[in-house]
């Protein structure tokens, strides 16, 4: 894809990088892909910050993975990254979509 052409051609993969391109999946409706950035930046020692989170938990709400979603916050605290409000608005979004009101409830 494309962070590996970026690579070849020695652009440097670092959490702008892998977070835009986690926000394009987004924007793309790709949300398994958007996890699967989340698992090489890890794989590659590269520290995911808010930003990526957002978009991936967004993603994840966009694709009706509503439970993808919610992982995705436990594993924001796991490594210490503060969720926000943004962070909650989508995971919240992402439970009302997949008709799951009482898991919005317990955030």
């Amino acid at each position: 894809g494309l962070l590996v052409a970026m690579a070849v051609v020695g652009v440097e993969l670092n959490t702008i990088t892998y977070s835009a391109a986690v926000s394009a999946c987004e924007k793309g409706g790709e949300w398994a892909k958007a996890l699967g950035l989340l698992v090489a930046m890890a794989a590659a020692c590269v520290d995911a910050d808010i930003f990526t989170y957002n978009a991936a938990v967004s993603a994840c709400e966009k694709g009706g993975a509503w439970a993808k979603a919610l992982g995705l916050l436990v594993a924001m605290a796991v490594v210490g990254v503060e969720l926000n409000t943004i962070t909650y608005s989508a995971a919240v979004s992402a439970c009302e979509k997949g008709g799951e009101w009482a898991k919005a409830l317990g955030l």
